[in-house]
């Protein structure tokens, strides 16, 4: 797998870039926080381009049932890290993107003011694939070169009671080569 960088200017140029609408520029902080997500659209569906679609505001209301509740959503991640290990960059990491919503952590609130997002390609209930974890340490490895990154954490850790996710089956101990 080739080593990741990110450049100054926050984007990694060896991961496929698609552009989100949804971000905006951070308040004057340092980046410290990881936050780790799942996501699948439909719910427990891999592979398909609802992901995109939704951190691109193009989700159709009538593909899906699910789809009718959330195509209006504004939210997207810095990276999304497909089941078959494909990285995709939405929006640069020095630009604030809309993944953690209300959220808190170790006392400061708004945690996408300085923290980057990564989505995982799964679910609560089923495992992660092992090529997953592979990008996400080289990714994690390439962030933590160009931003002092303190803490690595979960929405669920950021979000309790509200979020759940990277969910029961993500792998903590898998992170620790990173």
């Amino acid at each position: 797998m080739e080593k990741l960088s990110i450049h100054e200017n926050g984007w990694c140029p060896q991961a496929r870039h698609i552009a989100s609408p949804n971000f905006d520029a951070r308040p004057d902080c340092q980046i410290d926080l990881v936050v780790i997500h799942n996501i699948s659209l439909p719910p427990k569906q891999f592979g398909g381009e609802g992901v995109v679609n939704l951190f691109t505001n193009q989700l159709d209301p009538t593909e899906h049932p699910y789809y009718a509740e959330i195509y209006q959503l504004k939210v997207s991640a810095h990276f999304f890290i497909r089941r078959d290990g494909e990285l995709i960059q939405f929006v640069s990491c020095n630009e604030r993107a809309w993944h953690a919503g209300v959220s808190e952590w170790q006392g400061r609130s708004r945690c996408n003011d300085f923290s980057i997002g990564i989505e995982l390609e799964g679910s609560d209930e089923q495992a992660f694939e092992p090529i997953q974890y592979k990008m996400l340490q080289n990714l994690l490895s390439a962030i933590r070169a160009q931003y002092p990154i303190q803490d690595i954490v979960g929405h669920s850790d950021i979000a309790p009671g509200r979020k759940t996710d990277p969910g029961p089956f993500f792998d903590w101990n898998m992170l620790s080569a990173s």
